[in-house]
């Protein structure tokens, strides 16, 4: 389980997260939802432990493990992993050579190049990813539904406990959603106990991948919650229907 406990985060100096409470259980698909700046992605990347994020107030747990003070590629190893909204382009680093790394620093198993390149291949045909894209360098001339399906691809092979997904269906067209949300399913089924969390704007994910909770962020703190019925009547009404 993931517990987050009177979290207050601050960037440059300046609150963002205030007194944040909530808790994931093994298994749960959570949605954030919320106007831009209420603290989404900042709560994304102070759970990865980004180091621009300051944790003023509070703990974050992991099964009973204090995460807090952990540094990013502990709390890769613990099985927190985290999609970016905006995927960073790495010349010179093939994606091979990325993923490959990143399985052994994640998961300390150390898989012959050939026993790898079949996991990998498997997992890319499930995303249609072509087989060509792992020659290339990480992200670098990829289009928007590329380098997502690419995040999709980098959980799927890291298997982690918690993916925390930031805005994974922005800039997305119909058909790209559906590959993404497919992908979530291979990796639900693959690991019932995956706790997801997914940050977003629009309800388009949910309808292929049912929520236990959605959740209303505003000015740094959960103000409501719901089934995903809340996310489709904000999509309808938006947010200044509830007088935000």
């Amino acid at each position: 389980m993931l517990k987050v406990s009177n979290l207050s985060v601050s960037v440059d100096g300046k609150p963002i997260l205030n007194s944040l409470n909530f808790s994931f259980e093994p298994g749960s698909v959570h949605v954030l939802m919320g106007p831009n700046g209420s603290g989404k992605s900042t709560l994304a990347h102070t759970l990865m432990g980004h180091p621009q994020y300051q944790i003023t107030q509070g703990a974050i747990h992991l099964n009973n493990n204090d995460l807090t003070q952990l540094a990013v590629d502990k709390r890769a190893q613990a099985g927190l992993f985290l999609a970016f909204q905006h995927p960073y382009e790495i010349p010179g680093v093939t994606v091979l050579s990325f993923l490959k790394e990143a399985h052994h620093a994640c998961t300390k198993t150390v898989l012959p190049m050939k026993e790898f390149q079949d996991l990998l291949y498997a997992k890319m045909a499930l995303l249609e990813i072509d087989i060509a894209f792992v020659h290339r360098a990480l992200n670098c001339g990829f289009s928007g539904g590329e380098k997502k399906r690419l995040e999709i691809l980098q959980m799927l092979i890291l298997q982690p406990k918690v993916a925390i997904l930031d805005e994974i269906d922005s800039g997305l067209d119909v058909d790209a959603v559906k590959i993404v949300a497919h992908g979530l399913q291979i990796a639900r089924r693959e690991n019932p106990y995956l706790s997801i969390i997914i940050i977003t704007h629009y309800p388009r994910l949910l309808s292929y991948i049912e929520p236990d909770f959605v959740h209303v962020m505003h000015k740094g703190t959960i103000i409501d919650q719901g089934s995903a019925a809340l996310a489709f009547a904000i999509e309808k009404r938006g947010y200044d229907a509830r007088s935000l």
